[in-house]
């Protein structure tokens, strides 16, 4: 990740998800460990220009022994409002 988009990337990565909303595991840069079988886990990168937009993607995830399954399906094609 290059330095602006580094700057631009302050909001986590994700985080756990069980009988609360917001648990462990955390995703974050500053996090070490390993996502184990049976996590499931949100993946909500955001990216913040200050005075001009913001734009974060989120999708539920669970981790199996084959790898990981994405639970959630909206499309993530660019749509542009306005003109």
């Amino acid at each position: 990740m290059d330095a602006v988009a580094g700057e631009r990337f302050g909001h986590g990565l994700g985080h756990g998800v069980g009988l609360e909303i917001h648990e462990a595991p955390r995703l974050a840069q500053s996090v070490e460990g390993t996502l184990v079988t049976g996590n499931a886990v949100t993946v909500e990168p955001g990216v913040y220009v200050p005075g001009a937009f913001g734009v974060r993607i989120e999708d539920l995830v669970v981790v199996s022994d084959e790898g990981s399954e994405v639970l959630s399906h909206f499309p993530k094609e660019l749509i542009t409002v306005g003109a």
